[in-house]
């Protein structure tokens, strides 16, 4: 696998005509992306792989996310494929806090949905306070607490994250058709 570029790396492949695949979320991608790049959510990449194989070719790949962990993924999913692709060290994020700008995409009202780190801090809340008030009862109910605070040690720790994994499942994380087919006109322009 290649060595995570830097953001100043990754802008000077930009102009050299490398293609960014964002992995994140439409929502997340509307709210502040790397400049041009197409967004092919992390469980789309598999679906996708013709066209991103067309593209690595054709311009080369670079995948970002927020922080890394789901560039990363999608990373060893094309490297299994054959396909070639450097990722963003550090995400959307790094490349902000480098100073560089994020462009903004406009998405309908009904497809507004929370970033999905937002989502695992309300669900994780609500499920150890959850957990506490009716511990207050069935004393075992405050394992549930213990249990998310141990997943939640965990993915610090490993970088990963069960709770979101399962969170992107829902119907309002999953893309709509339009996300896959811009997605498809984006690799393909």
């Amino acid at each position: 696998m290649n060595t995570p570029l830097t953001p100043p790396q990754l802008e000077s492949r930009i102009a050299d005509g490398v293609l960014v695949v964002d992995v994140r979320s439409a929502s997340e991608y509307a709210q502040g992306h790397v400049p041009g790049a197409v967004n092919v959510p992390l469980d789309s990449v598999r679906e996708l792989l013709p066209d991103l194989r067309e593209t690595a070719r054709r311009r080369g790949l670079a995948v970002v996310c927020a922080s890394g962990a789901r560039s990363r993924t999608a990373c060893e999913r094309l490297e299994q494929a054959g396909i070639d692709a450097a990722e963003l060290a550090g995400g959307t994020d790094a490349w902000q806090s480098a100073g560089l700008p994020l462009a903004v995409a406009d998405l309908p009202v009904q497809r507004q949905v929370w970033a999905m780190d937002r989502q695992v801090r309300f669900a994780a809340g609500a499920l150890v306070l959850t957990g506490l008030a009716v511990g207050l009862r069935v004393p075992r109910a405050r394992l549930l607490s213990a249990g998310i605070a141990a997943g939640l040690v965990y993915s610090g720790v490993s970088g990963t994250c069960g709770m979101a994994a399962v969170l992107a499942k829902l119907p309002h994380n999953r893309p709509h058709p339009q996300t896959l087919d811009a997605a498809r006109a984006g690799l393909h322009s």
